[in-house]
């Protein structure tokens, strides 16, 4: 197999995994929300419900968007939106004071952080034709 034609299904292979664990992660938004909407009041979150649902709603588009190659300036950039702005606010480790729930919460802003980094990349290169992409 050609060097391009394994890069190519390497990039794709990624964009799945990438795109779809963010749109599972905005969708189940929608299938927790009771349990999601307490966490974000509990935060601070502004209009706790309605920002339940929007997120979820950017999570699943721009998962989608990386996923299917449709639209991927506009799918990163709505990804990085969301990680940028609930990252800090969700995951704000340094302001808990019990030791295991502070683990977690730098846990999961690390991991927040780490796929901010893989969204800039794919916006970085989001002005190209990208292999296997969908055309509409």
């Amino acid at each position: 197999m050609a060097v391009e034609t394994t890069s190519a299904l390497a990039f794709l292979a990624g964009r799945v995994l990438f795109g779809g664990v963010l749109a599972f992660m905005g969708l189940n938004h929608f299938l927790q929300a009771d349990q999601m909407t307490g966490y974000a009041e509990m935060k601070g979150a502004p209009a706790p419900r309605l920002s339940v649902y929007a997120s979820g709603a950017l999570l699943v588009a721009g998962g989608v968007s990386v996923v299917l190659g449709v639209a991927p300036l506009v799918g990163s950039a709505a990804l990085i939106a969301f990680l940028v702005f609930a990252t800090p606010l969700m995951h704000d480790f340094w302001s808990v004071e019990d030791p295991e729930q502070q683990q977690q919460e730098m846990t999961d802003f690390l991991k927040n952080a780490a796929l901010v980094g893989g969204a800039l990349v794919l916006l970085a290169i989001s002005g190209g034709s990208w292999p296997f992409a969908l055309a509409l």
